[in-house]
């Protein structure tokens, strides 16, 4: 859960700039729809290569780091009895 948590911290952080609420844990189903919502951008092959400004190893370590989230997230919603729809990306 540590890096699910990570992500939901980043986005957060994120989105306080444009004064949206926190997503906060118990996750909703609301919450987890959000959160497979930005998974799936994020792991569009754009945003995965910043629109090719990075390196394939580092769009690997990101790659990792989101499949990592998705499988947090989905433990999370079989154990809480939510619904996990995985990304297409993924």
């Amino acid at each position: 859960m540590r890096t699910l948590q990570k992500f939901i911290d980043d986005n957060n952080r994120w989105m306080a700039i444009f004064g949206k609420p926190a997503k906060t844990f118990p996750l909703t189903q609301s919450t987890v729809d959000d959160i497979l919502q930005s998974l799936d951008s994020a792991l569009s092959p754009e945003s995965l290569y910043c629109d090719g400004e990075i390196s394939t190893a580092e769009a690997n370590r990101k790659y990792r780091f989101y499949a990592t989230v998705c499988r947090e997230l989905e433990a999370y919603c079989a154990k809480n009895g939510l619904t996990y729809v995985e990304p297409m990306e993924l």
